[in-house]
């Protein structure tokens, strides 16, 4: 079987460790894997990029070149049994090359539907799933007309981010200019009603074309106007029946959305004891939740089982989480960075499943208002969810920063 690789990894370090993950999973079941990107994302991601069995130029991000080279490829009687991607941007593309090369996959139009939050929201709805109101802004008197006509808070977005980047909420109209400031295209915008409640996510695979939960995650999150992860449980500690209905319903809503193919991560929150989906992705969930799937399921190949899947091997039912793992993150307070004490005995812990710091003396720490903004990560295991809870609680509370 041979593997076209849409994008490989990008630079970030969780990124790097999920495709090498995917990369060796294909190489020990005898997959021949082939990666296009661009030169900049292959001379950074070197180690990763030396795992797989050949490499070609193309930007990963443009679906039309990325199906051009497709046709080529085919025209000279070259095939490829599956096409991969484990980005959001990188998706078009690998539907337009499934598509060329007859492999399985989403359809461009599925993939579409879901990369634009409003036309997933329009889906999610018209299928008979719970959504927040939403409106796609081209500027900010329609979103003040928005704000005028439903009921607050809001929240400000862009159409087809990540990494929460100029995602903010707005609690009264005041507030609106300085969420539209932040937004990284001021021409094409969400604004949605805010919806309270404890929020989640959930992991899974599809096999045989449809979807398998693996498990659902619990989110933590700093305090607003900014919707940025300060944490993840997985497993989410709930009870047996709400978790039972939120797998329903998100298989469902995966269902309903035509999807069929690949890694999901579908993100939810429990509003008045109601599930209410949130964004849906068909690529893993970020933060390293790769890493606590991998202690959770023991034994699990989040990647493995897909291409099991496609090989024609058996496959059982797709295994619970047996044991637990917590991501916490590290957000000491804006200023010049000092120095960082406790780091090394963090680093040390036996449990510590992954620990990584993005900050060093002499940075200036900025405000958290997305994801790349947190100054470090640590992700630990344990036996149940509370005990992987409060041991990153007390690893990622022993780490001190001086800041001036």
């Amino acid at each position: 079987m041979r593997l076209l690789f849409v994008g490989g990894a990008s630079p970030i370090s969780s990124s790097r460790d999920i495709v090498s993950d995917a990369l060796n999973q294909a190489r020990a079941r005898g997959v021949r894997t082939h990666i296009l990107s661009r030169p900049d994302l292959l001379a950074g991601t070197r180690e990763v990029t030396a795992l797989a069995d050949e490499v070609s130029i193309v930007d990963p991000d443009d679906p039309v070149a990325c199906a051009r080279w497709a046709r080529d490829r085919l025209a000279a009687g070259d095939r490829f049994d599956a096409v991969l991607g484990l980005r959001d941007t990188v998706l078009a593309a690998v539907a337009e090359c499934a598509q060329v090369f007859g492999a399985p996959g989403n359809s461009p139009e599925a993939v579409s539907r879901v990369r634009n939050k409003d036309a997933c929201r329009t889906a999610l709805a018209a299928a008979g799933f719970r959504q927040p109101a939403v409106r796609l802004c081209t500027g900010a008197a329609e979103a003040a007309e928005f704000l005028a006509c439903s009921t607050g808070p809001w929240v400000v977005k862009p159409r087809d981010g990540m990494a929460s980047i100029g995602v903010r909420k707005v609690s009264a109209p005041a507030d609106l200019p300085a969420a539209l400031a932040e937004l990284p295209d001021r021409e094409l915008f969400l604004v949605e009603e805010f919806v309270s409640g404890p929020e989640f996510s959930v992991e899974g695979v599809f096999l045989g074309g449809r979807p398998r939960v693996l498990a659902v995650t619990e989110k933590e999150k700093l305090p607003p106007p900014h919707f940025v992860e300060s944490g993840h449980l997985l497993p989410a500690v709930l009870p047996g029946e709400c978790a039972a209905e939120i797998e329903r319903q998100v298989t469902a809503a995966l269902t309903a959305l035509e999807l069929r193919f690949g890694v999901f991560h579908v993100e939810l929150w429990l509003h008045a004891g109601e599930v209410v989906l949130g964004e849906v992705h068909v690529r893993p969930g970020g933060d390293w939740l790769h890493r606590l799937l991998a202690h959770a399921v023991p034994g699990l190949e989040l990647f493995g089982v897909i291409f099991d899947d496609l090989l024609g091997r058996p496959s059982r039912e797709c295994p619970k989480p047996a044991r637990a793992g917590a991501v916490g993150f590290l957000t000491p307070p804006p200023g010049r960075l000092v120095r960082i004490e406790g780091w090394e005995r963090v680093r040390a812990h036996p449990a510590v499943l992954h620990a990584e710091l993005t900050v060093t003396p002499g940075d200036r720490i900025g405000p958290v208002h997305q994801s790349g903004d947190r100054a470090g990560v640590v992700a630990a295991g344990a036996d149940t969810p509370e005990a992987a809870r409060d041991l990153v609680r007390r690893l990622t509370g022993s780490v001190r920063f001086t800041v001036e």
